[in-house]
């Protein structure tokens, strides 16, 4: 914020030349000058660039992304090259965030930061597949047959690493083609295996193409990013006018289990590419016994999401690391037998595994307690009883907290759905067991 109208950008103290953020600040400074004394062909051609770069990753629907940042600075940057609001793409990209908008009784609006239709859909069918739904219920075929619809058979900024990778991954939106993710892929993996399908060779055919590519994105240590490989460069986050949230993608342990969770579900437990990433995994972990939760909070939602994995994986649950695991969750069970953990703890380790309880995060709780076998223990009692008790007379439970993570602390997400599915499937593998999983059928 400017807080003094005469002072709108007072100087900062540089940082020391010998650091990253010397250098750019300090190369910053020099190309603003340079900007006075610029070769105008050159720089016209250069913003012409730019500005293709920018029209060439438009999605159908108008957006950039599918998710409201990218298509904020897209409009604005394009606006200032000279597109007219008239302009098709302007256009276009103006009416996306209307779609984006909720629209409140008294004429305003909110324009939402994403919205996560294939997530929401993967995890609403592993949710009441986990609950006890039949296979071949309508409701699980239908989601099925929406999803195989979404899946991504073009390549995208991804083939920049891969390039003679063959696409077959989904995105988490309605349209952003150019920018599948490996996590999305993983958990609509696990949904398809969770369905009788009438036509079992599309699913076997839409798995194999996902599986392919899943694999190839593997990172060069054995774990994954959410959408592209090896994107580790410390660098991109100094750059001066780089202010908002992260800006690469590096390995996740969340990530990285859900993928390793489907592959032992695939039968891949014994391949190579799967024990690489159990073993980052492992050594992973925190000392405190939890993992770090990149696109979820936090600390609850790494080891909700790893420990699972693990024992999918073939990791016995009294393996050492499980067993940390369980003791952590034990020892930040709030009193009245739910979890919590504030968004706080992305910048303070005071904050591991402390907040109000939320449904969801509870049940990432769960999830790991059940896999690592306490199914009888008393933090597992208590936990299921919150959950029951905490119901609505509707069936749902209310979160009005933000569980979900887009950047850490700069960008936080509220899944509507996240309090209804995550209790579902905690509670349904209370009552009916870890699922086993589907394997391939024979082809």
């Amino acid at each position: 914020l400017h807080t003094d109208p005469r002072r709108p950008n007072p100087p900062r103290p540089l940082a020391p030349v010998a650091s990253w953020d010397g250098v750019f600040q300090r190369l910053d400074r020099a190309l603003h000058a340079y900007h006075k004394v610029a070769f105008r062909p050159l720089r016209r051609a250069a913003l012409r660039s730019c500005a293709r770069w920018i029209v060439e990753r438009q999605e159908n629907d108008g957006c950039w992304g599918g998710i409201q940042p990218p298509a904020v600075y897209s409009v604005i940057a394009l606006h200032l090259l000279g597109y007219d609001l008239d302009h098709p793409v302007m256009r276009a990209g103006l009416e996306s965030l209307d779609r984006f908008a909720v629209w409140r009784e008294d004429g305003s609006r909110m324009i939402e930061a994403c919205q996560s239709p294939v997530w929401d859909t993967c995890l609403a069918a592993i949710a009441l597949a986990d609950a006890g739904l039949a296979p071949n219920h309508p409701a699980l075929v239908k989601a099925a047959d929406w999803m195989l619809t979404e899946q991504i058979d073009r390549p995208g900024d991804w083939s920049v690493r891969r390039p003679g990778l063959p696409s077959g991954g989904w995105a988490f939106e309605f349209h952003n083609d150019n920018y599948p993710d490996i996590d999305d892929t993983a958990e609509v993996i696990l949904a398809l295996r969770r369905v009788d399908h009438p036509e079992p060779e599309r699913i076997e055919a839409a798995v194999r193409r996902a599986m392919r590519w899943t694999l190839g994105m593997q990172s060069k240590n054995g774990a994954w990013g959410a959408f592209d490989v090896d994107n580790t460069s410390p660098l991109p986050n100094k750059l001066p006018f780089c202010d908002f949230g992260e800006v690469i993608d590096p390995p996740s342990a969340d990530v990285t289990a859900h993928v390793v969770e489907m592959l032992a579900h695939e039968g891949r437990t014994y391949d190579a590419r799967t024990r690489r990433g159990i073993s980052w995994l492992l050594a992973e972990q925190e000392p405190s016994g939890a993992w770090f939760g990149r696109w979820g909070t936090n600390y609850v939602y790494g080891t909700g999401s790893v420990v699972p994995a693990l024992i999918a994986a073939g990791v016995p649950a009294s393996h050492p690391a499980v067993r940390r695991a369980v003791r952590w969750l034990e020892s930040v069970q709030n009193e009245d037998g739910g979890w919590g953990e504030d968004q706080r703890s992305y910048l303070d380790a005071e904050w591991m595994g402390r907040g109000a309880s939320t449904a969801s995060q509870t049940a990432w709780a769960l999830l790991a307690l059940l896999a690592a076998g306490e199914r009888d223990g008393a933090a597992v009692e208590r936990g299921v009883t919150w959950l029951a008790e905490t119901q609505r007379q509707d069936g749902s439970w209310d979160e009005p907290y933000f569980t979900g993570t887009g950047f850490p602390w700069d960008f936080s997400i509220n899944y509507h759905l996240y309090r209804q599915v995550f209790p579902v499937t905690a509670l349904g593998r209370y009552v009916h067991g870890e699922p086993t999983g589907a394997r391939p059928r024979s082809s």
